[in-house]
């Protein structure tokens, strides 16, 4: 029950700003994939801004050119990142089965 309130607890005291800007960019093009029916690009769409607010939340302060600054978990959280959008791609080499 500890854990569960410590994380409740992180959440209301974490704060992230995001741009009006790019929150408008995201849901426009977001709404145009889905009317030309596009799913699996929206989902990437949403995922890539996800990512990179995540991204940009932990790690914005650091030189990611850098690998004397960048920590072992930045660098698992850009390969997992990375992973998703590779199978991402290779989901569109395979037609849904009917």
């Amino acid at each position: 029950m500890e854990v569960i309130s410590s994380a409740v607890d992180l959440f209301r005291t974490t704060l992230i700003t995001i741009p009006f800007m790019q929150l408008f960019l995201l849901i426009l093009i977001s709404t145009l994939l889905l009317l030309f029916g596009s799913l699996k690009l929206a989902l990437l769409t949403n995922y890539l801004f996800t990512f990179y607010w995540g991204f940009n939340a932990n790690f914005g302060k650091i030189d990611v050119v850098s690998t004397n600054n960048f920590s072992l978990f930045g660098l698992v959280y850009l390969g997992f990142g990375s992973m998703v959008v590779m199978l991402f791609l290779l989901s569109f080499r395979y037609k849904a089965q009917q």
